[in-house]
């Protein structure tokens, strides 16, 4: 049995479709991700710690799942391959290849991935996350499929002559989660290189010795000795507090010391950095607390936040959800199976385990009681 058989039944083509795709020839959909553009993401998550810790925060908080199987003798064979098939290089395991996707997904709006089966193409040897700026995507044969073409090093191109093996999601848009953030860490990043240039000149401490003689002709005289020597004990006397030695500087006259821009204070940059923040924050739609920012807010306030994330990462299961469906059912036919698969996800966090035990006992309280008063009747 072959592991994907293509359906050859013709299908119609529907009119607004006809139009699309006779008006512009090929149909290219909106997901596909420039090189320069995966760059820029990239560099941007490296740039700016808080995106990189929001994305990787939300892709842990989508929890985990469990793929059930409609035919129960097979949810054992079924368990075993997606815990132990291989990802990539170094991967192992459906999760693993689904954290992967989804952290695509987040950063570049698109993600793609390959069922890579062996050299009979009766079993499935393993699971690859695709590089979504090398992958090109446009309609295919008929309105509903899609037609893969992959760049080379080199500068060719080929299509894929097996896009039933190719899953792929993106979302709404298929424009990343970053889109809009560049400008905005641009100027978050200015401020930080500003705050560290101005802390290079003040808060490194320097010091102005200055030596004023007196009017004396002895004294006039021996001025530039005098100087050499005040410069070398202070200079020795600085290099030793860097051994842990404390030595005194000792003069005599009209000697002055001050430290150098000590009249001038340092901006205040916490209004500008948090109004950038909170718009970072706004774009990635998670909570400022689990990343560590101490803003103040009320107990209501960060249970609404959890809710609005809660909401966030079932839009992205919803997203997952088929990609996980095609890998189960992709290895159900590659066994003889006619089986099918659904995703079971884990609960979010553990609020929802107790609104969810609290609402089982309002229910429970609530049958023994109409139970109660059937008796009584």
């Amino acid at each position: 049995m072959k592991l994907f058989q293509k359906n050859k039944t013709p299908k119609a083509v529907p009119e607004l479709i006809g139009a699309q795709r006779s008006s512009g020839g090929s149909f290219s959909l909106p997901g596909t991700v420039q090189p320069c553009e995966k760059e820029l993401y990239d560099r941007l998550r490296c740039a700016v710690p808080i995106i990189d810790a929001a994305i990787m925060k939300m892709i842990r908080l989508t929890g985990g799942f469990r793929v059930i199987c409609s035919d129960e003798s097979l949810q054992q064979e079924l368990d075993s391959f997606l815990e132990n098939v291989p990802v990539g290089l170094t991967g192992r395991s459906v999760g693993c290849f689904a954290d992967n996707f989804l952290d695509s997904l987040l950063t570049y709006g698109s993600a793609v991935g390959e069922i890579v089966t062996d050299s009979g193409q009766q079993r499935i040897a393993g699971l690859w996350n695709g590089d979504i700026s090398k992958v090109s995507i446009a309609a295919g044969g008929d309105p509903f499929s899609r037609s893969y073409t992959v760049r080379a090093p080199d500068g060719s191109s080929r299509r894929l002559s097996h896009p039933e093996r190719i899953v792929y999601a993106e979302l709404t848009g298929g424009n990343s989660l970053l889109r809009g953030l560049p400008s905005l860490s641009g100027i978050l990043m200015r401020i930080y290189q500003c705050i560290g240039q101005n802390y290079d000149r003040a808060g490194n401490i320097r010091y102005a010795v200055t030596y004023r003689p007196s009017g004396e002709a002895a004294d006039m005289m021996n001025t530039g000795e005098r100087a050499k020597q005040i410069a070398r004990e202070w200079a020795d006397g600085m290099n030793s507090a860097k051994y842990g030695q404390v030595k005194d500087f000792v003069a005599v006259g009209d000697v002055d010391i001050k430290v150098i821009g000590a009249e001038n204070q340092l901006f205040d940059t916490n209004v500008p950095v948090r109004q950038i923040l909170e718009q970072l924050i706004a774009k990635l739609s998670i909570p400022p607390f689990l990343l560590g920012l101490s803003w103040s807010s009320t107990e209501r306030m960060s249970s609404q936040q959890a809710d609005i994330l809660t909401s966030e990462l079932e839009y992205y299961r919803r997203l997952l959800t088929p990609v996980i469906c095609d890998v189960g059912n992709a290895f159900l036919a590659s066994i003889g199976a006619e089986a099918s698969c659904s995703v079971e996800w884990d609960n979010i966090n553990l609020q929802d385990e107790t609104a969810l035990a609290e609402a089982r006992l309002k229910n429970a309280q609530a049958r023994e009681i109409e139970l109660r008063l059937e008796k009584n009747e």
